[in-house]
């Protein structure tokens, strides 16, 4: 049967480059002061005025009013190696077996923090805490199942922090979050490229093989707008000893946009009929007859939907201080990626067209759907240990070492995001310029373990459907650069 199986959207499943950096597809670059010290201690040690998105709780122990920016620039390679891959019909493909992904992102943040009075604080920032990029080439030999992803998800959010007393203190804030993504993939109709143009003709006993069936691409699009909320505590129970405990929402969006599809074959069945095709089986492309070739149809478009929490997440943190000039961090963050179970396209359109395919018994088994894709995600742990050491009275020395699990499981990694554990170094400085301006500097190198994949296509009752697959090994490496600045009013 010819299909047109719209790709499943892994705008949040997926990455080949950005990943390498992030947690699935969170960042944690929001804050280069952190940064140093691989964000030991985030939320606890009194920094700067990130901390209105990290810990409103901790911005009523800032001196006066900041203002805080900086960017990050995420600098990822993602190689593959042993790649293959293979149609609906468990042909080969043909494409490039090797090669690498590259990227080079800028993360920028700002925030602004000031008091009402001596026990209130407020504050509002502008970050990204959520993204991920990743484009193949156009002949990679898994291009039936990864092409472009990109995805970003920018946030405001005011703060508050109230002082209870003079060692503990209260914070919350409200964040409005814009999602925007794109995910597209080349369409594998059956294995009808593969054929080849002699076998084709002397399945139809013409000549009447169309390329463009090989050039079939499918994009989807969407966006949303959704709020999520921060609550935070900070505590100094002894001096010299800070405490931080931070709660993330969960953000919840229907993204709603357009899936589009090119270069689709027209089946029999939908023309019958019609004198402008000749219907050689119902199953089989009709040939056009206007020019004597297989019958493809230039765009289909259908609006569609899809429906997506980013995770909630809870850190703790602290912050130790054991000499005048010496201090040690840690902290620990529990995200519960586990309420990712699938991804769902699923049709909005009161006239649908591509969905009519896809939804069938032979597809995805499920009215109205577009793309499916089984990912079970679990809830992971990450650990962070860091010290800052006093070098002079204006400069300030920072290191520190991460370790992040990884939520996909072994059997759901896909060449959208092959990536595992990964364990990263980091390092910073901090030069207080004069008494009102003061800049930061980080640098952090990730370690990570090879990737194999091996990638298959499932309905929405996650049996798997035709002989496609996909196959490689990756290693991925990445490095972060980030400079900001603060400046005390």
């Amino acid at each position: 049967m010819i299909r047109t199986t719209a790709i499943s959207l892994a705008v949040f499943s997926a990455l080949t480059c950005l990943s390498a950096q992030a947690e699935g597809y969170k960042l944690f670059e929001q804050s280069v002061s952190s940064m140093g010290n691989a964000y030991a201690g985030r939320g606890a040690q009194i920094t700067d005025a990130s901390l209105v998105y990290s810990n409103p709780a901790a911005i009523t122990k800032l001196d006066g009013t900041q203002l805080t920016g900086g960017l990050s620039l995420i600098s990822a390679k993602t190689n593959y190696g042993n790649a293959q891959a293979q149609s609906a019909n468990g042909q080969s493909v043909v494409g490039r077996t090797e090669g690498a992904n590259s990227l080079n992102e800028l993360v920028p943040f700002v925030f602004y923090a000031d008091k009402i009075n001596n026990d209130v604080s407020w504050g509002i920032g502008f970050y990204v805490p959520f993204g991920l990029s990743s484009d193949y080439d156009n002949d990679f030999v898994g291009r039936y199942f990864a092409d472009e992803t990109a995805i970003q998800v920018l946030s405001l959010q005011p703060s508050i922090g109230y002082n209870l007393n003079k060692h503990w203190s209260v914070g919350a804030g409200i964040s409005i979050n814009r999602a925007a993504g794109t995910l597209s993939k080349y369409k594998d109709h059956s294995g009808l490229c593969e054929l080849g143009e002699q076998t084709t003709n002397a399945m139809f006993g013409a000549p009447v093989y169309n390329a463009a069936y090989c050039n079939s691409h499918y994009e989807v699009e969407g966006d949303d707008i959704a709020f999520g909320y921060t609550l935070g505590i900070h505590a100094e129970p002894l001096d010299g000893t800070l405490l931080a405990l931070m709660y993330h929402s969960a953000i919840r969006f229907n993204l709603k946009g357009d899936s589009v599809i090119t270069n689709a074959p027209i089946t029999g069945a939908n023309v019958v009929g019609n004198p402008n095709f000749m219907v050689v089986a119902p199953h089989l492309p009709a040939i056009d007859l206007s020019t004597g070739k297989l019958a493809s149809q230039s765009k289909l478009r259908e609006a569609s939907q899809l429906a997506l929490t980013t995770p909630a997440s809870t850190a703790f943190s602290v912050d130790q201080q054991l000499t005048k000039a010496l201090s040690v961090q840690f902290s620990a963050v529990w995200t519960q990626w586990s309420e990712f179970q699938s991804i769902d396209i699923v049709s909005n359109d009161a006239n649908p067209s591509i969905s009519l395919n896809t939804q069938t018994a032979a597809n995805l088994n499920n009215e109205g759907q577009i793309g499916f894709i089984p990912e079970y995600w679990h809830n992971v742990w990450g650990f962070a240990v860091g010290a800052t050491y006093q070098y002079q009275p204006d400069i300030t020395l920072k290191a520190g070492m991460a370790y992040d699990e990884n939520p996909i499981s072994t059997s759901h990694k896909t060449a959208r995001i092959p990536t595992d554990d990964r364990l990263w170094i980091t390092v910073g400085t901090h030069w207080q310029l004069n008494q009102h301006l003061s800049f930061d500097i980080a640098y952090g190198y990730l370690f990570t373990g090879d990737v194999s994949v091996n990638e298959h296509e499932y309905n929405v009752q996650n049996e798997r459907l035709y002989q496609s697959g996909y196959q490689a090994d990756y290693r991925n490496k990445g490095q972060l650069f980030s400079l900001g600045a603060s400046y005390s009013f």
